[in-house]
């Protein structure tokens, strides 16, 4: 090997996770190579998260400018400039990536741009170099995922593709409504597209609390979003003027577009993992608690690990690794404490278990929920939103899971994830001050109910 260079980690990915374990990495003042094929700040900053949220931003104010006559406010919408929505939303990730890079040439991390393989348990080829670590971390993300036999190209998009479009399209069908589904088809539908989703389970956000499930369809209902659960995907063609789409049941939707949004894969392929005898498991990376591999000094983070596919989640894990490389033994992260929200137009938002996994888990007669309308909330009133705040409770014990729909209630996720990490009570909650008129007095009321003190809901 004619050139090899030794480091305390070596990272192979610099999106959510990686970038964290070598901002962190190099804080506790160890020396960090940060591999990259693809651009600093990976999937969340340039094809999903920040991306998605400014065209949902651009959504609101488009159906705030078309409700405005309901508060009293003259407006007309002229019309969606989608050359200037792509532009407000390339300006934000343009000014996040010029400041992760500052961040990340600041702290003295050395970014190697290029291809990285995996070649032995502490070492990371790119173009014929080797960089080696006394430990590695994995960090390889994840890609949009299709079905078996449905090609995408043309007309049949990715969210990848979809986030690039130049103009909105008339008609979209979705296939898959979990949160990437339903976020595009909140924002199409903000738009003025027509949209149906089409999704094999029963409910939409399939994943979340089924209150939460049934409230967003209740929503998307009222909205004129169509949607058709149980639905199997069978086939698409399409030709210049659109797609036709079939499933299982002998039904065909013909639109303009087809978004895949069936979920993200691992992207571990043809990087070395297996052949250097990390543990895998359909394309997943296997690791313990402490997200060690058990290969080496090998480590894995982000969504190549099996669970929540979430920004947030793979950077606490890159902090994670970094503490637990230099010693300081942090606690490991528990899933169900980490927060999710959908950003669709009402906002999904939940931390903890859901009512049946609490059942599940603590026992059927020994949970206890109630569900907060925010109907009697000044603030969301003002807001013109509907939907509630649900708790669930472990009997006699602690609130166990935090369940929110409605406008701008990802916001309060926050306040959810304090009061199911750090075990609250609905005493402790309800004997906080929340400020008046907010929606998180929504959670305030909602604890109060909960114990047994309702002031303006029936118990």
């Amino acid at each position: 090997m004619a050139d090899s260079q030794e480091y305390d980690i070596v990272i192979l990915g610099a999106g959510s996770g990686g970038y964290a374990a070598a901002l962190r990495a190099a804080e506790l003042g160890m020396t960090v190579a940060l591999i990259e094929a693809d651009k600093l700040g990976g999937t969340c900053l340039h094809r999903g998260c920040i991306p998605t949220k400014a065209l949902l931003h651009s959504a609101e104010v488009a159906d705030t400018i078309r409700e405005s006559a309901g508060v009293g406010i003259k407006g007309t919408l002229d019309g969606i400039d989608m050359a200037g929505v792509n532009s407000f939303k390339d300006g934000v990730v343009t000014r996040l990536f010029k400041g992760l890079q500052g961040l990340v040439s600041s702290r003295k991390v050395e970014l190697v741009q290029g291809w990285g393989k995996l070649v032995a348990p502490n070492a990371v080829e790119v173009d014929g170099k080797r960089y080696t670590g006394k430990n590695v971390v994995l960090a390889s993300g994840s890609y949009s995922k299709t079905l078996p036999g449905l090609e995408l190209g043309g007309r049949v998009l990715t969210s990848e593709q979809a986030l690039e479009l130049d103009h909105v399209p008339s008609s979209a069908i979705v296939l898959g409504g979990g949160v990437i589904g339903v976020e595009f088809a909140s924002l199409w539908s903000s738009f003025g597209a027509e949209v149906t989703i089409i999704e094999g389970l029963p409910n939409l956000v399939p994943a979340e609390d089924v209150a939460l499930s049934k409230g967003l369809e209740r929503a998307f209902r009222k909205r004129k979003i169509g949607f058709h659960t149980k639905t199997m995907f069978s086939g698409v063609e399409q030709d210049e003027n659109g797609v036709k789409v079939t499933t299982e049941d002998g039904k065909t939707f013909e639109a303009e577009v087809l978004l895949v949004a069936v979920g993200r894969g691992p992207a571990t392929e043809g990087l070395g993992y297996e052949e250097q005898g990390v543990p895998m498991e359909r394309g997943f990376v296997r690791t313990d608690e402490r997200l060690r591999t058990g290969v080496g000094n090998v480590y894995a983070v982000g969504d190549i690990v099996p669970g929540l596919q979430l920004a947030h989640r793979g950077f606490q894990q890159g902090i994670f690794v970094a503490e637990e490389i230099a010693g300081l033994n942090p606690a490991p992260i528990i899933e169900s404490g980490i927060p999710r929200v959908t950003y669709s137009e009402p906002n999904v938002a939940s931390v903890g278990l859901t009512e049946s996994q609490a059942r599940e888990t603590l026992g059927e007669d020994n949970v206890l929920t109630l569900d907060y309308n925010l109907g009697g909330n000044g603030k969301s009133q003002i807001l013109q939103t509907a939907g509630f705040v649900k708790l669930v409770r472990e009997k006699d014990g602690p609130i166990v899971g935090v369940h929110m729909l409605g406008a701008r209630l990802g916001e309060l996720v926050g306040e959810g994830q304090l009061i199911v990490n750090w075990e609250a009570y609905p005493e402790d909650v309800a004997a906080l001050v929340h400020a008046h008129p907010t929606q998180d007095e929504a959670l305030g009321e909602a604890a109060l109910a909960l114990a047994g003190k309702p002031l303006h809901s029936h118990n």
